[in-house]
């Protein structure tokens, strides 16, 4: 990843309308998963709570977005987690998955209703069969930031998630988030861990569909936004 920005910050490049075939590492991602397998280790007052839980998440393609010269492909994404004994929600989130294919930077969003944000980052090859992101509290570049609650109860220093592609079409993930609980002196490991399988097939992309739509007769130039 370069450590530093062109002179020219302004010129946009022409991206390819067809982000499904310019996710690099991120391909593997998109469509619709579930899960009913997915464990839950969290902090509570007498010692650390194990809860299984079943999720969806769905992951389709957005059209290509530009910061000047930088370049991103994507997936926006939600997920919803019930607990195994429980039937209201019992994790909801939702954010964007991002590839910069000119540097190999990845990046996950994410925003939960409960006051928190983060932004985690790292970098992967195309062909990559397992991906890491991190973000670290205190960080304007890829750093967290929730209520004050949140700081002073339950504060997250560190977040890191872990994918792998299985062999078998599947995915993996264990998420790590370190907090520090009110009242005590040591981190605590909160660690979310699953495997999802494939239900459907992505959503192309806006742009996809409209070219489809109209005969693929436009190109992405004319239909910008002057």
């Amino acid at each position: 990843m370069a450590d530093s920005i062109p002179d020219d910050i302004f010129t946009e490049p022409e991206p390819d309308p067809d982000t499904l075939a310019n996710l690099g590492p991120l391909r593997r991602l998109a469509g619709v998963w579930e899960s009913a397998k997915g464990v839950d280790i969290n902090p509570k007052e007498d010692g650390p709570e194990r809860r299984e839980f079943s999720e969806r998440i769905e992951l389709q393609p957005i059209d290509a977005q530009t910061n000047g010269p930088q370049l991103f492909y994507g997936l926006r994404y939600h997920t919803n987690i019930v607990a195994s004994d429980e039937e209201g929600t019992f994790h909801d989130q939702i954010g964007y998955w991002l590839w910069e294919p000119a540097t190999g930077l990845i990046m996950q969003t994410l925003t939960i209703p409960r006051g928190q944000v983060a932004i985690a980052a790292g970098h992967a090859k195309p062909d990559d069969t397992k991906l890491i992101v991190k973000a670290e509290r205190g960080q304007t570049q890829y750093g967290i930031c929730s209520t004050f609650f949140l700081e002073q109860a339950f504060r997250t220093d560190s977040y890191q998630l872990e994918v792998t592609f299985n062999a078998d079409g599947s995915w993996s993930y264990i998420s790590d988030t370190m907090l520090m609980v009110k009242g005590r002196t040591e981190l605590f490991q909160h660690r979310d861990r699953n495997t999802l399988v494939k239900v459907a097939e992505p959503t192309p992309n806006p742009l996809m569909r409209l070219q489809s739509k109209d005969g693929a007769g436009l190109g992405i130039g004319s239909l910008r936004k002057g």
